[in-house]
């Protein structure tokens, strides 16, 4: 692991990468508040919404310096902790490399979003909407983008190996 150890960063990258780009497009082809597409019947919808608070837009009446220390403080410490704990000779005996990726995905989108509460006046760029049927009494699943995604599934699969993990490193 030792000549590797910056290379979960790769993923990283790329989720910001991808995030960005996907968001540019969205800002310059769908105006805020519209549906830009529906695909595959009802199900998909490609839409540009912007959002300043967090998922299920939990933290929305907050003052905004109370928004500051929430959603742009506090997510760049972790950002930085969790970049600490991918490159740290201390944890090799603890994170397996499957762990480190996953935690440089969760960096990826971490950061993805922390570009847009920086640049873009504390509100991010949400563009994926899908058919909830129903489910929890959702119509609609709240939109996210390529950031959150990245995290969920980053976190999913770091809850995995971490349930079948036997003990320290595999």
């Amino acid at each position: 692991m030792r000549k590797h150890r910056f290379t979960p960063f790769l993923l990283s990258f790329l989720v910001i990468v991808i995030d960005q780009v996907s968001k540019a497009v969205i800002v310059h082809t769908i105006p805020e508040g519209s549906v830009g597409a529906r695909l595959f019947g009802d199900f998909l919808w490609i839409c540009h919404v912007r959002n300043d608070a967090v998922a299920f837009s939990l933290g929305t009446g907050l003052p905004e310096w109370i928004k500051y220390i929430l959603f742009i403080a506090l997510p760049l410490a972790l950002m930085v902790l969790l970049s600490m704990a991918i490159v740290s000779r201390r944890a090799d005996d603890e994170l397996t490399t499957v762990q480190r990726w996953c935690l440089a995905g969760i960096v990826g989108g971490g950061i993805g979003n922390l570009i847009d509460r920086i640049f873009r006046s504390m509100r991010v760029v949400d563009w994926i909407s899908t058919n909830n049927y129903g489910f929890l009494d959702m119509e609609r699943f709240p939109t996210y983008n390529i950031a959150d995604a990245a995290v969920v599934l980053s976190v999913i699969f770091l809850i995995i190996t971490l349930l079948f993990a036997k003990g320290g490193k595999k």
